[in-house]
């Protein structure tokens, strides 16, 4: 029979070995979040383009949930003195159009759609590109062929006149459809870049481990080659993005995508038939979408320059060890001084 001793220690095992799995289970959890999250905070929060670019795209986050909300009153409900230069009156601080609507009531309105519009495009974009670039250049062969002569067939067909030939014919509204419509093929160039840069990663050593034991082919795209990538998808997707502000505030300002959308650049065409160009008295009706569009595209340039660095695992393991040697310092000076 065992002794009282012999239970309780057979006891204490038993409870050790249930919770062993909670510990694992926690322990991967902290890991995931040192590596995945925190790590990467720390390296974009000590750049000061990151945190800019970060401040300068959440005003326009804010500017669309005020928008969505319709805290701030909405252009179609407004009527006030027309041609009300800005910052003469607290009521309309932006000034008013020819036709006595509120100008940033405009550009606050007009700020849901842009922000569909560019994260749908870049998205697209940017998703096809990797998709069609890491398997070309990583299967190589048939797939490979078959790939690349798909987009450089793409690649041959002018993006401009195919954006204004399928928003003539399709006339879009959805900003989600048109962010994709007007990036429909500028994920060639990009998908044909990345297959360079993957013919040269998978040549690796690391690969080839990966590879030689019979690791997948998925998981070895998305564990050792992707991640290699993400500092080029990044700027890549970044410059997708300023192509769709700029592609749809032209093509709305030129008349090529239906007014029954908000945007910048309806308001930037109705200035510019108003005489907003020749007459100074109509010249904020002018300038303040063009700031508008100007602040999106540095927000997203300083972002995309500040999350360069976050790919970059020696950065980001160097900024990490640092602040936490930085806390630890600060501990000890704590302990010291009690």
């Amino acid at each position: 029979m065992p002794t009282e001793t012999e239970q309780a220690e057979s006891i204490d095992w038993r409870s050790e070995s249930r919770n062993s799995p909670e510990v694992t289970r926690r322990e991967r959890l902290v890991e995931y979040f040192e590596e995945r999250i925190k790590k990467p905070a720390i390296v974009a929060w000590s750049d000061g383009r990151t945190r800019l670019g970060m401040l300068i795209l959440g005003v326009y986050v804010l500017m669309a949930f005020v928008a969505v909300f319709d805290i701030y009153r909405a252009p179609s409900t407004n009527q006030a003195p027309r041609l009300v230069t800005a910052f003469q009156s607290w009521e309309h601080p932006l000034g008013t159009t020819a036709s006595g609507v509120d100008l940033l009531s405009l550009i606050i309105h007009s700020t849901p759609d842009i922000l569909l519009m560019v994260v749908a495009g870049a998205l697209w974009a940017t998703a096809i590109a990797v998709a069609v670039g890491t398997l070309a250049g990583y299967k190589g062969g048939t797939v490979d062929s078959v790939l690349m002569s798909m987009t450089d067939v793409v690649m041959a067909i002018p993006g401009l006149p195919l954006v204004v030939i399928l928003a003539v014919t399709f006339n879009p509204e959805n900003p989600i459809i048109l962010g994709i419509v007007i990036n429909i093929n500028y994920w060639a160039g990009l998908g044909r870049s990345l297959r360079s840069q993957v013919l040269t990663i998978r040549e690796d050593n690391y690969v080839e481990a990966s590879r030689t034991m019979g690791v997948s082919t998925p998981r070895i795209l998305f564990k050792d080659v992707i991640p290699n990538l993400m500092p080029y998808v990044t700027v890549n997707f970044v410059f997708a993005a300023r192509y769709v502000v700029f592609a749809s505030v032209g093509l709305f300002f030129l008349g090529v995508l239906p007014f029954s959308t908000q945007n910048w650049g309806v308001t930037l065409n109705y200035a510019y038939n108003g005489g907003a160009l020749f007459t100074w008295a109509a010249a904020h009706w002018l300038i303040f979408p063009m700031v508008a569009i100007m602040g999106l595209s540095l927000g997203l340039i300083l972002l995309g320059q500040g999350m360069d660095r976050v790919f970059n695992p020696r950065v980001r393991t160097r900024l990490a060890g640092e602040s936490e040697s930085t806390a630890e310092d600060g501990d000890s000076g704590t302990t010291e001084v009690l």
